[in-house]
């Protein structure tokens, strides 16, 4: 009988009683940790005390410092790639007016467009009307006559952009008119 009586004694514990048993053992067991090291502490001689301490100290500091500046460190290298990747971003936006659209039509499986109509297709996108361009070869010869020298050079540099070389270019300007006359041999 008694021993059903321990066994229901047991079994009857309350959260409340449970918690503060975990807790008391807990901190009994830091207690008694804390009383070993206080003992171990006062066993030494004062000058190991010192030199104990000593060590301590540059030991907090050297781990310290070392992960304030590993942490200085990686959030550097964050920034740095972060405005590596912000200027990108802005690179490929400048960049978007440089496609060439015929390019992406030949994904799906048509054809690409012969170069003389890709180079008077960039052309007349460019603001260039009425050039005269001319296939010889696997060269394609283009004349045209524009007023303004900043729609020239962007045409110019668009053909450059777009993969074509220039083996033979001459621009000269009218004295009368002002316009500029352009005259070149552009190959792949």
């Amino acid at each position: 009988m008694k021993r059903l009586q321990r066994r229901t004694k047991r079994n009857n514990i309350t959260p409340e009683t449970s918690n503060s048993i975990g807790t008391n053992v807990l901190s009994t067991r830091v207690n008694n940790f804390q009383q070993m090291l206080s003992l171990r502490w006062q066993a030494l001689s004062p000058r190991d005390q010192l030199a104990l301490a000593v060590l301590s100290m540059f030991l907090l500091l050297f781990i310290g410092g070392y992960g304030g500046y590993s942490i200085h460190q990686a959030a550097n290298d964050s920034k740095r790639d972060y405005q590596e990747q912000v200027a990108d971003y802005f690179w490929l936006r400048a960049q978007a007016g440089n496609i060439d659209s015929n390019a992406m039509n030949t994904a799906d499986g048509e054809a690409a467009m012969p170069p003389v109509n890709s180079i008077s297709a960039l052309l007349n996108n460019s603001g260039i009307a009425n050039a005269q361009v001319v296939a010889t070869g696997d060269a394609v010869q283009l004349s045209f006559n524009h007023a303004s020298q900043a729609v020239v050079s962007t045409a110019l540099g668009k053909l450059e952009q777009q993969g074509w070389q220039f083996s033979q270019l001459s621009i000269q300007q009218d004295l009368v008119t002002k316009a500029i006359q352009v005259q070149a041999t552009v190959t792949s």
